[in-house]
């Protein structure tokens, strides 16, 4: 069974913004673990044949970046350290609307049902800590001139 998630969210924020916060190691560190308590540390060589690794304390998940579309795709594959699970793969697709960017995060490839749902789990919190991040007002360059 091929199990999925898909999250499809509009983020405050314009799509570079957005593009970064999931392509800038120290814009990673501070949004890309469930649980906030946890010591994150993020690499990440955002290139097509690049590699990232998490370490959400003692968990670490690494893959490699398969598209990079800046600023509206990024594709990667997925696996967690210490399992014999095959890789799963992730799509984020960024598309401008009317208010900020819209986000559709796919990730499919999963074992089972109730791997998805384990997986959803860490996402959704995750998810909210982007929203988090990007909703912090950024300082209006053009303010500073006048």
């Amino acid at each position: 069974m091929d199990a999925e998630i898909r999250i499809d969210r509009v983020l405050p924020a314009t799509i570079g913004r957005v593009y970064d916060a999931w392509t800038r190691a120290d814009l990673l560190a501070r949004w890309y673990c469930p649980n906030p308590a946890l010591e994150l540390k993020v690499q990440a060589d955002v290139r097509v044949g690049g590699d990232y690794v998490v370490e959400m304390g003692p968990h670490v998940v690494r893959g490699t970046y398969l598209e990079v579309e800046p600023p509206h795709r990024l594709t990667f594959s997925w696996k967690w350290d210490g399992t014999d699970d095959e890789p799963t793969k992730v799509e984020v697709e960024l598309s401008e609307v009317a208010d900020g960017t819209r986000m559709l995060l796919t990730h499919t490839g999963f074992a089972d049902a109730e791997d998805a749902a384990n997986h959803q789990l860490g996402w959704d919190p995750e998810v909210l800590r982007l929203v988090e991040l990007l909703s912090v007002r950024q300082p209006d360059p053009a303010a500073d001139r006048g």
